[in-house]
């Protein structure tokens, strides 16, 4: 199965190409990077100062109609839920859309500090995480599986960097 890697006013070429390469090894799938016009500014909630990442999904369904396979969304910018007060990422259970927000995972935005590794490994791992919820899969207990739940950046850090054999395999199921 495809995914769809569509960055949305990310400029790191590097860190693109390092999620695109890591998603086809780990699916062992084609990983096309693709756009779609979204205007993110419509999503924008001026009292919270974030973008509602339920409604950016809503509105990319019909824009990725076009589209075969899984939808990974990556923006730059920080997201919110009602309930929540910042997310990482969302996704469409057993759904096509997903979206993960590269803003909250930067060390510099804990530390004010940069670092690269750490950062891209964080992304990774939300993307992981994300696409794991479009194949159906739910928060794992294990804190070795990168379905593991994140409420905060020290929980992304901590969770492992795979699926855990259970969740490789209910993905596997869904491949084929």
């Amino acid at each position: 199965m495809r995914i769809n890697l569509i960055p949305i006013q990310i400029r790191n070429n590097s860190l693109i190409d390092y999620i695109k390469k890591n998603l086809e090894l780990v699916f062992n799938s084609e990983v096309l990077i693709d756009n779609i016009e979204l205007d993110l500014k419509k999503y924008f909630n001026e009292s919270r100062n974030q973008y509602y990442s339920t409604e950016i999904i809503a509105s990319s369904i019909s824009l990725s109609d076009k589209l075969n396979g899984k939808v990974l969304l990556l923006v730059d910018v920080d997201l919110f839920v009602p309930v929540f007060t910042y997310l990482f990422g969302e996704a469409q259970l057993d759904g096509k859309i997903s979206i993960v927000s590269t803003f909250r995972l930067y060390e510099e935005f804990y530390t004010g500090r940069t670092n690269d590794k750490l950062f891209y490994k964080r992304v990774l791992k939300e993307a992981l995480h994300e696409l794991g919820h479009n194949f159906g899969l739910i928060h794992c207990e294990s804190w070795n599986c990168v379905m593991h739940a994140s409420a905060g950046i020290e929980e992304v850090d901590v969770k492992g960097e795979n699926f855990c054999g259970k969740c490789k395999s209910v993905i596997t199921g869904k491949m084929i």
